[in-house]
């Protein structure tokens, strides 16, 4: 790809931080807004040396945040989203991903941005009965209001690229682990064995069965489709070729690294036919051949991503 100006949303965050790492070793000047309210400064420490490297602290519901951050930019890596799956207030949903996402395409608009991607998530495929789930699955079907809130970002997102020709990408992220998370099951995992070392509760009944990507495997992928040219508007699965059992592997690969011996695993019971919380999928495993067609695969399993992480956030966490 020829050197670009892009805008990371979210930038300061877990994926958004690795990626704006990734665009400035590949050349591209970058430009992180975010209000800092999930990300850190710290996970920028790389990227603030760097000559091609601009912060703004802004918000992106704020109209005016994102015509400044966004002007002279080439394309917008759309990441800023309140990340968290469990909370029960649609508002919160609503304000802080569908119309970031709509703020952010009319700044897009504005200011003649012709690439816009989006990391969007496996939620807006709900319980899929097919798996591992292609992008083709019918009906998206999400169970949380994160969920719906992903769906109809992507929605506006189709209808903004078709009607004023700018080309979409979206991702829908399996779960993405690794160094800089400050959620997800293996940061509460690592959180839990520190307060209690000899008990480890499972949200949910203990079977519950999920993909898991290391983060510098997604920003790959991501750049990846990004680098071709495949039309106006397209959906790709990022994820890992398996998904693994979390009440047994996922947590015994914690106690693991965490050199802990004798650890008691009980499962929380769960909600509504054993999910971990009201709103959770139980079984996810997408189907990444049409990423794959492009000539990127994962370089590590779900199994090797939670080891991994795990070795990184045991000292961050």
């Amino acid at each position: 790809m020829r050197p670009m100006k892009i805008l990371v949303t979210g930038g300061a965050g877990f994926i958004g931080s690795h990626l704006a790492d990734r665009l400035l070793q590949l050349g591209h000047s970058v430009t992180v807004i975010d209000n800092l309210s999930q990300g850190t400064l710290e996970n920028l420490s790389m990227c603030m040396r760097h000559p091609a490297f601009r912060f703004m602290k802004g918000d992106v519901t704020n109209q005016l945040d994102v015509r400044e951050a966004s002007r002279g930019c080439d394309a917008v890596f759309h990441l800023a989203a309140n990340p968290e799956v469990r909370i029960g207030d649609a508002r919160i949903h609503f304000e802080q991903n569908v119309r970031s996402t709509f703020e952010m395409l009319e700044a897009a608009v504005k200011n003649d941005i012709k690439h816009f991607v989006f990391a969007s998530s496996s939620t807006v495929y709900g319980e899929a009965s097919t798996l591992p789930t292609p992008e083709g699955y019918v009906p998206l079907a999400p169970i949380s209001t994160y969920g719906a809130s992903k769906l109809a970002s992507e929605s506006l997102i189709a209808g903004y690229c078709h009607t004023c020709k700018i080309r979409g990408l979206v991702f829908r992220l399996a779960n993405i682990v690794g160094s800089r998370a400050r959620h997800g099951v293996v940061v509460d995992f690592i959180r839990k064995l520190r307060a209690d070392p000899a008990r480890l509760e499972v949200l949910g009944d203990g079977t519950q069965t999920k993909s898991y990507l290391l983060v510098d495997d997604s920003v790959e992928a991501m750049l990846q489709a990004f680098g071709k040219d495949e039309g106006l508007f397209q959906v790709y699965n990022i994820g890992s070729e398996d998904a693994i059992d979390v009440g047994r592997r996922v947590a015994n690969i914690v106690t693991e690294e965490m050199k802990l011996k004798e650890v008691a695993i009980v499962f929380g019971g769960g909600r509504e036919g054993g999910r971990g919380w009201f709103g959770d999928v139980k079984n996810m495993w997408l189907d990444i051949s049409k990423l794959a067609s492009l000539g990127w695969r994962p370089r590590h399993n779900s199994s090797e991503s939670i080891r991994k992480a795990v070795r990184m956030l045991v000292n961050e966490v």
